[in-house]
C-alpha cells in the first residue's frame, strides 16, 4: 500500500478516488475547510488520524479505521460505504454512520445524534453510544457489551441480537421485527411498542408501559421493576421473576409471575391469562 503519513489536509476532497492507501498521523483540519476527503476511494487505511471536517468517508469500499478521533465539526462521517471495520475511535459528529453495509465497529466512544440510519449488517462491541434516534431501520445488528445512553432508540429495526447490553432509552425498539435481547438492562419509557418477534431473556427490564401493542412477543425469565401498565394490547407468552406493579389488558397468551400489584381487565377484547407462580 502507499503510505502517507504526518501531513495536514484542509483542502475539497483531498484524496479523492484513493485506492490501497495507509494514511497514518494525518490531520484533516485547517481554513479551507475542505470536505468529502476520501469520497469515492477503495482500499483506504487510516491509523492515528484527526478529523475536523465534514463527509469524509462517502462511497468508499474497503476501508479500515483505527485509533482516529472524528470531531463535533465531523459532520456525516460515512455515508454510503461498505466493508468497514472501525476500532478504538471516538466518533463525536452528528449522522455519522448512514446507508452503509457490513460494518464492525469494536471499544469506540459514539457521540452522535442519528447515528446509524437505514444500515445492514452492523456488528457493534464493547462500545458506549449517547445520541437520539440510534440505528433507525438498521437491519442486521449483532450488537455485545454495548451501553447506551439517548431517546428513540432502535425503531424500525430488523433482524438483530443483542447480548450484555445496557440501554437507557426511551421509546426502544419501536416497530422493530424479530429482535432478541439476552443478559440485558433496557431502561426507559414505553418500551418495544407496536414490535412484532422481540424476546427478552434474562433481562432487566425498567420504566412505566412497557411492551403494549406488541405482537408474537416473549419473556424468559426477566425482571420487571417500576414497570406499570404493561402489556397493553399485546399478544405475548412471558415468564417474569419479580413482581410487576400493573398489567393493562393483555390481548392474549399468557404472563406468568410471582406478583403484581394491579390487575387491570377492562377491555372485553383483552383475553391474556395471568398465573401467578
Amino acid at each position: 500500500m502507499k503510505v502517507i503519513e504526518n501531513q495536514t489536509f484542509d483542502m475539497e476532497r483531498a484524496l479523492y478516488g484513493c485506492s490501497g492507501v495507509l494514511v497514518r498521523n494525518c490531520s484533516f483540519d485547517g481554513p479551507a475547510d475542505g470536505e468529502s476527503a476520501f469520497k469515492e476511494g477503495r482500499e483506504i487505511e487510516t491509523e492515528h488520524c484527526f478529523f475536523n471536517l465534514r463527509y469524509p468517508f462517502w462511497h468508499d469500499h474497503g476501508l479500515k479505521i483505527a485509533d482516529a478521533e472524528m470531531t463535533e465539526l465531523c459532520r456525516a462521517a460515512l455515508w454510503y460505504s461498505d466493508h468497514i471495520e472501525i476500532a478504538d475511535t471516538k466518533m463525536h459528529g452528528i449522522k455519522a454512520l448512514r446507508e452503509c453495509s457490513t460494518v464492525a465497529i469494536r471499544n469506540c466512544d459514539i457521540l452522535s445524534p442519528e447515528f446509524g440510519w437505514s444500515t445492514r449488517d452492523i456488528r457493534m462491541e464493547d462500545t458506549t453510544v449517547a445520541g437520539e434516534y440510534f440505528m433507525m431501520r438498521g437491519e442486521d445488528l449483532t450488537f455485545r457489551n454495548v451501553t447506551l445512553k439517548g431517546k428513540y432508540s432502535f425503531q424500525y429495526i430488523k433482524n438483530a441480537t443483542f447480548e450484555n447490553c445496557v440501554f437507557d432509552t426511551k421509546d426502544a425498539f419501536w416497530h422493530g421485527e424479530n429482535v432478541t435481547v439476552k443478559d440485558s438492562v433496557v431502561k426507559g419509557e414505553y418500551l418495544a411498542w407496536y414490535s412484532d418477534g422481540l424476546t427478552l431473556i434474562n433481562c432487566k427490564i425498567i420504566g412505566t408501559q412497557p411492551l403494549c401493542y406488541c405482537k408474537n412477543l416473549k419473556l424468559i425469565d426477566c425482571a420487571m421493576i417500576d414497570t406499570d401498565l404493561s402489556f397493553e394490547k399485546s399478544e405475548v407468552d412471558a415468564v417474569i421473576t419479580t413482581k410487576v406493579d400493573s398489567i393493562k389488558n393483555p390481548l392474549s397468551g399468557r404472563i406468568r409471575v410471582p406478583e403484581v400489584g394491579e390487575l387491570i381487565m377492562d377491555d372485553e377484547n383483552a383475553k391474556g391469562e395471568v398465573e401467578y407462580i
